[in-house]
């Protein structure tokens, strides 16, 4: 009974940070569709809202699991579990607080930079240069460089191949058809290999259950190649079923714009699934590791156990935030860097999605924000040089080169000025 107050006070600041992540880093998914005129604003937090929820609630826990011990050695609070408890709640104001700066800025930053740098703060400040993993963050600092230069160079690619082989050919029509059941895989297999081990364990003990002793890989072939030729069959009958009149929405190539336009929309839809289901952690993981503190009086070394009602609290947050205040961020991701077309916002999330796999295969921590924002530069720089509003992009960069250390800065600061209060 005593630990019921605490609790619903810790909660709310949870709800606070999911808030702010749910209003600056859905953009990640939606931001390009928006800017591009595939979505309305409206329809474009509906979608994300829903997806981002789903994702959050049914997969949230395994990322949120080893968030708390990655930066911290937790071995060396053991002795002072209420230091390591303060600890985490000024990882949740500090971070809850940047992002809140950010996004009213419109700026497009990384929770999971700021959640790193928080944690990085209090464990300096509470403990000396010994509690901090310092090459976890050399690392995370490099992915600064590195993340947005790769998804540029990918996203250039994959628009220039389109230009070439469809925009300006002489029958762009004729070629967009031949082209769809390529792009039509291309997108399942990017992203289904995304999302497709997300669900394998549910798929696994689904068919233990039924007694089936078809292997679980198979599962997720069969799904994808059943979901790829069916969008193939559907965009080729929405091809025949285009009209003239749609050139009012996207001027040149209406038929080929308002296809890739859905192919768009399509990889929002995964890309916000997959966010919600990783990123989620950046709030639940301090509130999910203070909990077990307070029940257990010890620190968790090991993975946590996320209850339920932590990933609903994580999945509402992030919804309510995106619904109230996730237009700043996703205006600047969409419109303020360059101005797209579905062509060059599909690009720019299938790169994303290409950047974000290949990182996640090599074990990288890399940030979406950084992918998606350098995907959209690669593309203005192949499109129109002259396009790109160098203004915005220095902007975000400075913002991106002082999340973790601003994050740290005021995550210790709050860590001493809670230590005195109490």
């Amino acid at each position: 009974m005593d630990l019921i107050v605490p609790i619903i006070l810790l909660s709310g600041l949870a709800f606070y940070v999911a808030f702010n992540l749910g209003a600056n880093d859905v953009a990640n998914s939606m931001g390009t569709s928006v800017g591009s005129k595939a979505l309305t604003l409206k329809q474009a937090i509906i979608i994300a809202g829903i997806l981002e929820f789903t994702g959050a609630v049914l997969f949230g826990e395994r990322v949120s699991k080893t968030l708390a011990t990655a930066i911290v050695n937790p071995e060396v609070f053991i002795s002072n579990s209420q230091v390591f408890v303060i600890g985490m709640i000024s990882v949740l104001i500090s971070t809850g607080l940047w992002l809140q700066i950010a996004t009213r800025q419109g700026l497009p930053v990384s929770s999971s930079h700021a959640v790193v740098g928080a944690i990085a703060g209090f464990s300096f400040i509470a403990a000396g240069a010994k509690a901090v993993d310092w090459r976890t963050i050399g690392i995370i600092s490099l992915t600064w460089l590195v993340t947005p230069l790769i998804s540029g160079l990918i996203a250039a690619l994959f628009y220039t191949l389109i230009r070439h082989w469809i925009l300006n050919q002489p029958n762009p029509d004729h070629q967009i058809r031949e082209w769809i059941p390529w792009l039509s895989s291309a997108l399942i297999t990017i992203f289904g290999v995304i999302v497709f081990p997300i669900l394998s364990a549910p798929l696994q003990k689904i068919l233990n259950h039924w007694g089936s002793t078809l292997p679980v890989h198979d599962i997720p072939l069969v799904i994808g190649g059943i979901a790829a030729v069916s969008l193939t069959w559907i965009s080729w009958r929405q091809l025949d079923q285009q009209q003239t009149h749609s050139a009012s929405k996207f001027e040149k190539f209406p038929g080929i714009e308002k296809q890739l336009a859905q192919f768009q929309v399509i990889s929002a839809c995964f890309v916000a699934f997959a966010h919600g289901s990783n990123d989620v952690g950046n709030t639940i993981a301090p509130l999910a590791a203070i909990v077990a503190v307070l029940k257990t009086g010890s620190i968790p070394l090991v993975d946590l156990e996320i209850p339920t009602w932590i990933l609903f609290l994580g999945g509402s947050g992030i919804v309510t935030g995106l619904a109230i205040w996730g237009k700043n961020v996703i205006k600047t991701v969409g419109e303020n860097i360059i101005a797209l077309v579905p062509s060059e916002g599909f690009c720019a999330e299938l790169a994303t999605a290409t950047t974000v796999l290949l990182a996640s295969r090599l074990g990288l921590p890399v940030s979406t924000s950084h992918a998606l924002v350098g995907g959209v530069v690669g593309i203005g720089l192949v499109a129109n040089t002259k396009s790109v509003r160098l203004d915005t992009v220095r902007s975000i960069l400075l913002a991106w080169v002082i999340t973790v250390p601003t994050a740290a800065v005021l995550s210790a600061i709050l860590f001493k000025l809670i230590e005195w209060i109490l």
